[in-house]
C-alpha cells in the first residue's frame, strides 16, 4: 500500500515538474511531508525524511535532464567541473547542518523559501542577462565570464548547503548565479542540471549517513532516506515529467507559472502555519 501511495507521489511530482518547467523537489518535499505525517512518523523526523529522500530521487531526474541538454550542447563542462567538488561537499556538509536542526526549524526554513520561489516565479524571470560571448558553441568563451575557479568552488558550496536543507536538486539557485554572469539561459539551465547531479549523490548520502548515526525508528529506511518513496516516486517521476512538458507546450506558460507560484504559496503558508501553531 506504501508503495502504492509512493507510485502516485512520483506521478504527480514528474507531471508537476514537466509541467511548470521546475525542479521535482519542491513538489516531492510537500507531498512527503503530508504523507509521513498521515503515516504517523515522529514530527521530528519527518521534514529530514523528505528533505534526504527528495534528494535520493533527484539522483535519476538528474541524469535524465543531463543526458537530454548535454546532446543540445547546453552543458558548459569546464564550469560544471569548476562548481561540482563546491557542491558535493556543501551539500555533504549540509545534510549534517540540517540532521542537527529540529523538524520544526526546518519546516519554517522550507516555508520561506517556497514563498521565495513563488515570489519569483509570480514577479522575476523577466528580464534576463545576456551576453553575445556566451552564445559561443566554446564553453571556454562562456567561462571567461565568470568568476575565478576558487570563487566558484566557493560558490557551489553555498549552493549545495543551501539545497541540501531545501530538498532540491539546486537549480533554483543556480540558473540565477550563471545568469547573473552572462550566461545565456540555455546553456545556465543544461549546466544546472549537470550540477544536480552531484548535489543529489552527497545530499542523499550525507542524509543516509547522518540519518544513521541517529538511529530513527522508521521501517523501510536507511537513515533519512525512505526506500519505498525513493523507489515509487522515481520510477513514476521519471515517466510523467514527459507528460507534463508535452502538456505544457499546449497551455499558456504564464498562466502555467502563476498557477504554480499560487500552489507554492498555499504549501509556503501551510508549513509556516504548521511550524508556529
Amino acid at each position: 500500500m506504501e508503495l502504492i501511495i509512493f507510485l502516485i507521489i512520483g506521478a504527480l511530482a514528474g507531471f508537476a515538474a514537466g509541467l511548470f518547467g521546475v525542479g521535482g523537489g519542491t513538489i516531492i518535499v510537500p507531498l512527503l511531508f503530508i504523507v509521513f505525517t498521515q503515516m504517523g512518523y515522529s514530527p521530528d523526523n519527518i521534514m529530514h525524511l523528505a528533505l534526504g529522500t527528495s534528494l535520493a530521487t533527484i539522483i535519476v531526474t538528474s541524469i535524465s535532464s543531463l543526458m537530454a541538454h548535454n546532446k543540445k550542447g547546453a552543458v558548459m563542462w569546464p564550469v560544471f567541473k569548476n562548481l561540482a567538488p563546491g557542491l558535493a561537499i556543501g551539500c555533504f556538509l549540509g545534510a549534517g547542518i540540517a540532521g542537527q536542526m529540529s523538524g520544526l526549524y526546518l519546516q519554517l526554513i522550507v516555508g520561506v523559501f517556497l514563498l521565495w520561489v513563488a515570489y519569483k516565479m509570480f514577479f522575476g524571470g523577466k528580464k534576463q542577462v545576456t551576453n553575445p560571448a556566451t552564445n559561443s558553441s566554446s564553453a571556454d568563451d562562456a567561462n571567461t565570464q565568470l568568476p575565478s575557479k576558487p570563487r566558484q568552488l566557493a560558490a557551489g558550496g553555498v549552493i549545495g548547503i543551501a539545497s541540501a536543507i531545501f530538498g532540491i536538486g539546486g537549480g533554483s539557485l543556480t540558473v540565477p548565479y550563471l545568469t547573473r554572469y552572462g550566461v545565456v539561459m540555455q546553456k545556465a539551465v543544461g549546466t544546472s542540471a549537470a550540477c544536480g547531479l552531484p548535489i543529489a549523490i552527497a545530499g542523499a548520502l550525507g542524509f543516509m549517513f547522518f540519518g544513521m548515526q541517529q538511529q530513527i525508528d522508521v521501517p523501510n529506511t536507511i537513515g533519512f532516506v525512505h526506500i519505498y518513496a525513493f523507489l515509487g516516486i522515481s520510477i513514476m517521476s521519471f515517466f510523467t515529467a514527459k507528460l507534463g512538458a508535452k502538456v505544457a507546450h499546449i497551455l499558456s506558460p504564464e498562466l502555467l507559472k502563476k498557477c504554480f507560484a499560487l500552489l507554492l504559496t498555499v504549501v509556503g503558508c501551510y508549513f509556516l502555519y504548521k511550524g508556529l501553531v
